[in-house]
């Protein structure tokens, strides 16, 4: 983890900036498009701050992903001459987002006091849907860096699914805007029910996301647990395949 931070911010001419600009510029171009120009609904919050919460464990789930999908192939040297548990690989990737998140989340408590949205009981039940997001994010990049190992063909699709998962998630719009009809299907992305957590706890909103969130908790759980068993099932043969 220490080394992938290094690697991240070492002779870097802005540093950490980038990690603020990064959610902020997104979210601004989010808000112009879909709020300004599109008018999608917001409820009660400001868009540009409806946005940026949504962009929090966004950017923990693709940071994570495009970090641990690549990371058995990055460190093949190491695997190849040294024995230890390969999953320690990407599970160190991963958790060097962390550190992006807590810079993130401190430019979204000043968004907030902006707004005038302060803290409440809600920001409680934060830490479920961190780790929520963490288990979700964990077992995808296990599942993508294993199979990247025997299929190249993965490193270069990440980024692309990446990129479909994310407008097929309800950052830059409301869940509510999902018609009925394929709402029960929409759900079946474990995204949804997290970025709908984490705007329950932090904004406010005044009906708790039951369906979404639930059915985020049951999928994360089954991706985190097919993702470790494919991981499990194939790393023995890292050494030899890499």
């Amino acid at each position: 983890m220490l080394r992938d931070v290094k690697v991240r911010y070492k002779q870097t001419l802005l540093g950490v900036v980038w990690v603020i600009l990064q959610p902020l510029t997104a979210a601004l171009i989010f808000a112009v498009i879909f709020g300004r120009f599109a008018d999608l609904p917001s409820g009660d919050t400001p868009y540009m701050l409806y946005v940026f919460i949504a962009m929090l464990p966004w950017n923990i789930f693709s940071g994570a992903l495009q970090r641990a999908g690549t990371s058995l192939i990055s460190d093949s040297r190491l695997i190849s001459k040294v024995y230890f548990p390969r999953i320690v690989i990407p599970i160190a990737s991963s958790s060097a987002v962390l550190i992006d998140f807590c810079v993130a989340f401190i430019v979204g408590l000043f968004l907030m006091t902006g707004y005038g949205v302060y803290p409440t009981w809600r920001w409680l039940i934060l830490p479920l849907c961190l780790i929520l997001v963490l288990i979700l994010t964990l077992g995808v990049a296990l599942f993508f860096s294993a199979l990247n190992v025997y299929y190249r063909d993965f490193m270069y699709a990440l980024p692309f699914i990446i990129q479909v998962w994310m407008y097929a998630s309800p950052i830059a719009y409301s869940t509510e805007i999902v018609p009925d009809s394929v709402r029960s299907f929409y759900a079946l992305n474990p995204m949804a029910g997290i970025i709908d957590g984490f705007r329950w706890s932090l904004l406010g909103l005044d009906k708790f996301p039951t369906t979404s969130v639930g059915i985020s908790v049951i999928l994360t759980f089954v991706a985190f647990s097919v993702g470790l068993l494919v991981f499990q099932r194939i790393e023995d043969n890292f050494a030899d395949v890499i």
